[in-house]
């Protein structure tokens, strides 16, 4: 079934995430992507913030992540803010959340990014 979806595109912060010791000690640019799953039909009918998720929330959630705690891999990133989405917003049914590393460095070669991408469902 098709689901209502409320899209937060290319939040850009700084964090200090990664497997190698120059990531974790001079940082880099993180791109995430949001993309929440819910039913606005109630926002669309009331025009009502109560009746919706405020994705300034999501946003504010997003950030606390990428820029608190480094961890080691860009999958636990983006799991834990699929975890603080679906805990604080009863609204959202599922979030898919698109964590990217621009201009990653393998080697002498350098990527024009890397990214991973998860879907986590509210458990029923």
């Amino acid at each position: 079934m098709e689901t209502d979806r409320i899209l937060l595109e290319g939040m850009i912060f700084w964090g200090y995430h990664g497997t190698l010791a120059a990531e974790r000690e001079l940082g880099q640019q993180f791109v995430v992507d949001v993309e929440l799953h819910c039913d606005l039909r109630a926002a669309g009918e009331s025009d009502d913030l109560a009746a919706t998720v405020d994705y300034s929330q999501v946003y504010e959630q997003a950030r606390a992540i990428v820029e608190g705690e480094p961890l080691c891999l860009t999958e636990a990133v983006a799991e834990r803010i699929a975890a603080a989405v679906l805990q604080q917003h009863a609204l959202v049914t599922a979030v898919r959340v698109k964590v990217r590393k621009p201009h990653v460095r393998l080697g002498p070669t350098v990527l024009h990014g890397s990214a991973v991408e998860i879907l986590r469902r509210r458990a029923s």
